[in-house]
């Protein structure tokens, strides 16, 4: 019993964090959403929508920088490795800043196909091109924020990133307003509030980090840092994490494509939904970031028997809060439409589709939770292998399902989720409770 209740803190201590930290992101796209869909026509909104969906694609697909730095530093930590633990910090920074500097000087092939992609009106089209290319600055902050999470993550320390994600995101919500709502501007002001706020988090990262982790770093030696052996596994894991993740958010894209394809509206539609799925994946996501850091630390005790407790006690939380998230949505489903824009007309036409949404967070936890444990024990060939197969099957499921509108875009969407969860559980006693191998 008391190993249970010390399974159930360490759960707790992590996810709590992670949750409040994970749930003011998707706020964040909420004000966006907000401001836009108060502006004289939907095209703000649906540009914002579009623009998002590219740097969804950009910044999820390099999401394995904190995935992987997570992973690997929570074995360390589990190892008592506080070497290792600081050599992945300056792993992961060299590579977070050699992937921001290749996605400045390719931005406008990036850009152009992009939005070749993706069918919408030219209106639309110019103002999140505008969008794009001012956003596209915050890579550099962006991707090391990525690493940072990562270590403190590893280090069991779900403290820091949220202070980091709300005061960035605090910042982010105060600058929009300014920009917006006082000095006049539309997508341009959106996208430098976001620019400005990424800078200002990757400077409270670095102060955060040498003021209680200094001891872990050692000279910037990039022959022991770049060593062919740690550098070719964190490449490894990277890679796979990179093409699931590639997949996940080409199936959002494409989704996002397929809305825009049926109507403006529709894809303002779908733009302010999508909301309520961010609102729900992240908080969630704080149980599965909870994974990644304990199951990657019984890992490198080699403390298979946590290992399997943990798996089995998160499941149980999530699916504890992801059953409060469903009744929060079918009870003010409604009214939280009117939070995402004041047009009578488009929250008559979204009503019917919130039923969706309501089924969404019971039906999804088993991928999110599962994500987090495959990460956190490096287990990432099935982790890649799942999404692929996955994604397939939604492909197919819309063009079987799209003749039905837009319900049939959302039932595709939500087989994609449903898949990924049972191949997942199914995967899970080879690669994860029978072996420590991949």
């Amino acid at each position: 019993m008391q190993e249970h209740q010390n399974i159930n803190s360490q759960i707790i201590r992590l996810a709590i964090p992670n949750i409040v930290s994970n749930f003011s992101i998707p706020l964040l796209g909420a004000v966006d959403t907000a401001l836009m869909g108060r502006l004289e026509t939907e095209h703000y909104l649906g540009a914002v929508g579009i623009g998002g969906v590219i740097f969804s694609f950009i910044y999820w697909g390099f999401a394995f920088i904190r995935m992987a730095t997570t992973g690997l530093t929570a074995q360390a930590y589990g190892k008592n490795d506080a070497v290792e633990c600081g050599r992945l910090l300056q792993r992961s920074l060299s590579i977070g800043i050699l992937c921001s500097f290749l996605l400045l000087i390719s931005q406008w092939v990036i850009a152009d196909v992009s939005f070749l992609l993706i069918n919408t009106s030219s209106e639309v089209e110019q103002l999140a091109r505008t969008y794009f290319h001012i956003r596209i600055y915050a890579a550099p902050a962006t991707l090391c924020l990525h690493a940072f999470h990562g270590v403190f993550l590893g280090l069991q320390n779900a403290k820091y990133p949220m202070l980091l994600t709300i005061i960035v995101n605090l910042i982010n919500v105060i600058l929009n307003f300014i920009f917006v709502n006082t000095l006049g501007m539309n997508v341009d002001g959106v996208a430098i509030a976001t620019v400005i706020a990424q800078y200002f988090g990757l400077i409270l990262a670095s102060i955060l980090f040498l003021t209680r982790y200094h001891n872990l770093l050692t000279s910037w030696n990039f022959r022991v840092i770049l060593v062919l052996s740690k550098l070719k596994l964190f490449l490894r894991i990277s890679g796979d994490i990179f093409i699931r993740t590639l997949c996940l958010v080409f199936s959002f894209a494409y989704f996002t494509a397929k809305s825009a394809a049926l109507s403006d509206t529709v894809l303002a539609i779908n733009t302010i939904l999508l909301q309520y799925i961010n609102l729900m994946s992240y908080a969630i996501d704080g149980f599965a970031f909870a994974a990644e850091s304990l199951i990657g630390k019984y890992k490198g005790a080699q403390d298979m028997k946590n290992l399997k407790r943990t798996t089995r006690q998160i499941f149980l939380w999530a699916f504890l809060f992801g059953t409060i998230i469903m009744s929060l949505f079918a009870i003010c489903g409604n009214q939280l439409l009117q939070l995402f824009t004041d047009k009578v007309n488009l929250i008559g036409k979204a009503k019917p589709y919130l039923i969706w949404i309501v089924i969404a967070p019971v039906v999804n936890i088993a991928a999110y939770i599962w994500d987090g444990i495959y990460i956190g024990a490096t287990a990432t060939k099935p982790l890649r292998n799942s999404m692929i197969v996955a994604m397939m099957l939604f492909l197919v499921s819309v063009y079987i399902l799209i003749p039905y509108g837009n319900h049939g875009l959302w039932a595709a969407f939500t087989l994609l989720l449903i898949a990924r969860g049972v191949l997942l559980t199914v995967l899970a006693p080879k690669h994860l409770f029978s072996t420590y191998k991949d």
